[in-house]
Parts: structure tokens; sequence; C-alpha cells
């Protein structure tokens, strides 16, 4: 299962990538109308959407970068961004690994938030900001 999804993880990481930044300026723009939430709880949403939106334009960057510089080239969609290199450059390589580790703890950071939301949202508050989310 891996390998048939691997082929699709540049191309689906830089479309969410893209998305990712048209919701944060619609977010930005829209900055006003955001519900609030007080005390500890409210805190803890803040961090933990900070959180969540520098990895999800972190991660995507970092592996834009390292590939610039490596061995095996970048494309998305069948486009070529960057070509392959003959021979890596030696800190591309360090980018890289952080992007697996990082993403690593996005996907942490993901499965986390569903389940506080599940959890404070759906089960303790219950509001309706699932039925928003959705």
């Amino acid at each position: 299962m891996r390998e048939t999804l691997w082929g699709y993880h540049a191309d689906l990481g830089v479309t969410l990538f893209l998305l990712v930044l048209l919701r944060g300026v619609w977010g930005l723009w829209n900055l006003s109308n955001r519900p609030t939430e007080a005390g500890p709880m409210g805190c803890a949403a803040k961090v933990g959407h900070a959180g969540l939106y520098t990895l999800m334009v972190i991660v995507p960057v970092l592996k834009i970068i390292g590939s610039a510089g490596g061995t095996r080239g970048f494309s998305y969609l069948g486009l070529q961004i960057f070509p392959a290199r003959d021979v890596a450059i030696a800190w591309t390589k360090t980018i890289l690994e952080w992007h697996g580790t990082f993403g690593w703890i996005l996907t942490a950071l993901v499965l986390g938030h569903i389940c506080a939301a599940i959890i404070w949202h759906h089960l303790i508050k219950r509001d309706d900001v699932l039925k928003r989310m959705a």
C-alpha cells in the first residue's frame, strides 16, 4: 500500500500546501469573524492551531528546498520543477530529513487535533463546532 500511495505523495503534498496557503489568506482576511474560546482551552486552541498551520507550511517548504538540491529532482503534476542533480548538495540532505521528521510530528498533531475536537466539542461541550467544520 505504501508503494502505491508513495507515487502520489509529492503531488498531494504540494496541492495541500497550496490549499493551506489559500486557507491561511482566507483565515487572516476573516480573522475578526473567528469564534473565540476563553480560558485554558482557548489558549490551547490558539497554540494548537498555530502549531498546525506552522507545520503545514514548514513541512512542504522543507521538501521543496531539499528537492532543489537533491538527486531525484522534483515535479508537480508531471511538470518538472527542479531537475535531478548528479550530486546532491550536502545540506539539502539534512533539510529532507527534517521534512520527514516534521511530517510525522504534523501527522501526530493532526490526529491529536481531530481527537481533541471530537472529545471537547462533541462529547463535552456538545456544541455545533464539528458541524460547522464539516
